[in-house]
């Protein structure tokens, strides 16, 4: 029945919440302690917003030939092995969804924090982010009508509020910065350097969520027809987004003021509509956050209910509830989200997980080209825009990207690789339950 599906604009909500979230209001003032260029600056959201655009145009041919839920989880297995798949999935469960989702709540609670005049502390930080993401799960282990239809309606406040937002700071800002966003000499230099490569980490965070639709290919309305139209239409939303609003805050706010602060958004609103306002401006920016916590618990807990379903001795992870809701997913994942709230910092969560992310995101994409290799008669209802160009674009950026990574930043590198590593141990436990 149709209404045991999401229709289409749920589920490019779900790709726009996903991906407009923390790493927008939080990556800048990372990437401004080691670049001071405008231009290299908004060059990074475009050339971020360029690679999901490649990713969601091969993500969307796969989808359109596997139209199941789980994400990498169910095409990876179709492509190499259950092996492959299943780290995958590992992956999605430990830290694809669990890490990004404690980081939106946590910046949520760091923006919340500044109405406080003295600020507030530590511990009462991360204990409003766990109320948060407590609050969102309980309503998203319920059914679909309420999950589907506060996640549109969230989605929609969100889009407005930051078009409203960029409007109002570029009219009302006192004295707009002199920053240039024309290229200037040494940015060609800058920008093949491993300090834009690990500056794109902290953009491909941002961007991920591109794919959030093919973790739901199994409950959307016509998904080999749709699908491609939501992951394209979703990023290419996106990416305007994001170069607007990185503008708008590059033009209001001073670098010096941004660099190194988790709430950038906060500070640009300070310096565009005055302290009082600002702190408004701030509050009404964190409860943007709140859907993408929403969005992330959504679409999260289906890779883990699809590995339930395959693998008996996780089969209790597969159970759904009388309204079709993996609902002890959705709660396993909250849990994990919760232990990275309160044991994490919040930058190395964000780079081992981009980290971790990106290297499930280039055995994906790499895929294509296996899949079209060993399999070429299969039928593709959709075939990716421009290919092959568009996937080695992909890969060659995220290549590159991730190995400045480990070069700069070895430990949260490492930690993702002993994640995959735990993956594949798991995997050979649970298929030897399977085999009794």
């Amino acid at each position: 029945m149709q209404s045991d599906k999401f229709r289409y604009m749920t589920v490019i909500a779900v790709v726009v919440a996903n991906m407009v979230g923390t790493g927008v209001f939080t990556s800048l003032g990372f990437q401004l302690l080691d670049i001071q260029s405008g231009f290299v600056l908004l060059m990074l959201w475009a050339v971020g917003g360029l690679a999901a655009l490649c990713g969601a145009m091969t993500y969307a041919e796969l989808g359109a030939i596997f139209p199941r839920s789980g994400g990498e989880y169910n095409f990876l297995t179709r492509i190499y092995h259950p092996a492959a798949g299943f780290v995958s999935g590992w992956v999605s469960a430990t830290v694809g969804f669990a890490g990004p989702v404690a980081l939106a709540a946590m910046t949520f609670a760091a923006y919340a924090g500044t109405l406080a005049a003295d600020g507030i502390s530590d511990f009462a930080e991360r204990s409003l982010a766990a109320a948060l993401l407590i609050i969102v799960t309980i309503v998203h282990a319920t059914n679909r009508r309420n999950s589907g239809g506060m996640q549109m309606i969230l989605t929609i406040i969100k889009i407005g509020i930051i078009l409203l937002f960029s409007v109002a700071a570029i009219l009302m800002v006192d004295k707009p910065q002199p920053v240039t966003f024309l290229p200037v000499e040494g940015d060609g230099t800058l920008m093949t350097s491993g300090v834009f490569a690990v500056s794109l980490i902290y953009v491909n965070y941002a961007y991920n969520g591109w794919n959030a639709a093919t973790y739901l290919s199994g409950e959307l309305e016509s998904p080999q027809k749709t699908l491609p139209w939501i992951l394209l239409s979703g990023t290419l939303l996106v990416t305007a987004l994001y170069v607007a609003l990185n503008f708008v805050f590059l033009y209001t706010a001073p670098m010096d003021a941004m660099a190194g602060q988790v709430e950038v958004g906060f500070v640009a609103a300070e310096a565009a509509f005055g302290e009082g306002l600002g702190k408004f401006t701030g509050m009404t920016l964190a409860l943007l956050l709140i859907s993408t916590v929403s969005a992330m618990t959504l679409a999260g807990p289906r890779v883990i209910q699809v590995i339930g379903e395959d693998f008996k001795a996780l089969g209790r992870l597969g159970k759904v509830n009388q309204h079709g809701v993996p609902s002890t997913a959705i709660y396993l994942q909250s849990f994990i989200a919760m232990l990275f709230i309160f044991s994490s910092t919040f930058e190395s969560i964000l780079v081992f997980t981009g980290f971790t992310l990106a290297l499930n995101n280039f055995a994906t994409v790499l895929g294509v080209f296996v899949l079209r290799w060993k399999q070429p008669e299969l039928p593709r209802p959709y075939k990716t825009f421009l290919y092959p160009i568009t996937p080695l674009f992909f890969l060659a950026l995220t290549g590159w990207t991730l190995w400045f990574v480990l070069i700069s930043r070895p430990v949260e590198g490492l930690f993702g690789l002993g994640i995959i590593g735990s993956g594949l141990l798991f995997y050979f436990l649970a298929l030897r339950e399977n085999a009794d």
